[in-house]
């Protein structure tokens, strides 16, 4: 069954959340250690982490989820154009010109964009609002994030051509069960390729910088406690996860609305999953011992409260965590949650593999 395009999943004018996976050329280690070679692009994998807080910090985009090994990347993103519609139009210009520089610094950063630059975008109403449009559209985020590691890295190999096989493919995420699953699919998936055992060891993944912010706030705390009263460093402290939504989102507590950030680090500070940053971690941690051929330790007795809420027994929640890229296609979601939404334009249905729809069927 030929795929919708894009236009038809998502509204650029509402909040969606999406999972999108991007793989280099003929799947050869173009990020990582190449066998053939021998040489290593690990560092590549530095420039894309980089390039993913550069654009946490301007798009109108949350970044939930990131992990990056040697061939491919896989991201969560929430698109906010609700948080766009807050910012005037110099603040709209400012944040463009600091993806698209008119000019740069010597070493290629962007240099701060003049007045005369920011009035060109806010002073015309067509390009003003059609930049503002992109700010929250995920296809522009992976465009320019996609354009820019390929050039560098063939500036660097002296290359022409292809860096990344295809167009990005992306999934949109409906629920709540769909968006732990596949949160977890990420921050698993260095586990799962066997290039680690342990969650702290997962190199270049949200959850390595989660659980590195809170081994600094731990330390922060304990500071603290030593000395009466939090240092001026401790306050100052750049976190590890500061470009990165939170995890937690708590409807009944939290403030409703946009949630724009104030550190100018992420888009907003909205979380995504009801539960905590440590019953995530646990639930990982849990996960992980599951799936990973060769992992050692004790299963826990009892499996997580969170997968009682959401329905799912541990069978099936180890297999949407395991198989999460070959159950789903378009769209991800319980099978309700699905067959009630429809297309965008052409208000079609959405097509639902058929294991997918037994796993919740199972579970239910």
């Amino acid at each position: 069954m030929a795929r919708m395009c894009r236009a038809e999943v998502f509204d650029p004018a509402e909040v969606a959340v999406a999972h999108v996976f991007g793989r280099t050329v003929r799947r050869c280690f173009l990020m990582g250690e190449d066998p053939i070679s021998g040489k290593n692009f690990d560092h590549r994998k530095r420039w894309i982490e980089q390039y993913l807080q550069q654009f946490a910090a301007s798009f109108g985009i949350d970044l939930l989820c990131f992990s990056l090994l040697s061939n491919h990347f896989h991201l969560i993103l929430r698109s906010r154009p609700d948080v766009v519609a807050t910012w005037d139009d110099e603040e709209v210009a400012r944040r463009w010109l600091r993806l698209c520089p008119h000019r740069r610094k010597p070493d290629g950063t962007a240099m701060e964009p003049t007045q005369p630059e920011i009035n060109s975008i806010a002073g015309c109403p067509i390009k003003r609002e059609e930049i503002r449009s992109r700010l929250s559209d995920i296809s522009w985020w992976m465009r320019l994030l996609c354009q820019r590691v390929a050039m560098r890295a063939n500036r660097e190999d002296e290359e022409h051509g292809r860096f990344f096989q295809d167009r990005y493919k992306a999934t949109r995420l409906t629920d709540e069960a769909s968006l732990l699953a596949c949160a977890a699919y990420v921050d698993l998936n260095p586990i799962r390729a066997a290039i680690c055992e342990r969650l702290e060891e997962s190199d270049f993944t949200s959850v390595q910088r989660r659980i590195e912010a809170a081994q600094e706030r731990a330390q922060d705390e304990s500071s603290a406690n030593i000395q009466s009263q939090r240092t001026p460093a401790a306050k100052l402290r750049h976190r590890r996860d500061s470009f990165l939504s939170p995890v937690s989102i708590d409807e009944l507590v939290d403030p409703v609305g946009p949630c724009a950030s104030e550190s100018k680090e992420r888009c907003s500070e909205k979380g995504f999953l009801a539960m905590s940053l440590a019953s995530y971690l646990e639930l990982l941690d849990w996960t992980a011992r599951q799936t990973a051929s060769g992992k050692r330790g004790k299963t826990p007795a009892s499996v997580p409260p969170i997968l009682q809420r959401l329905g799912l027994d541990r069978a099936s929640w180890c297999e949407l965590v395991s198989d999460f890229g070959k159950l789903f296609g378009t769209v991800a979601g319980r099978p309700g949650c699905v067959d009630a939404m429809r297309s965008h334009r052409t208000h079609r249905r959405y097509h639902m593999r058929r294991r997918a729809r037994e796993i919740f069927a199972d579970a239910g």
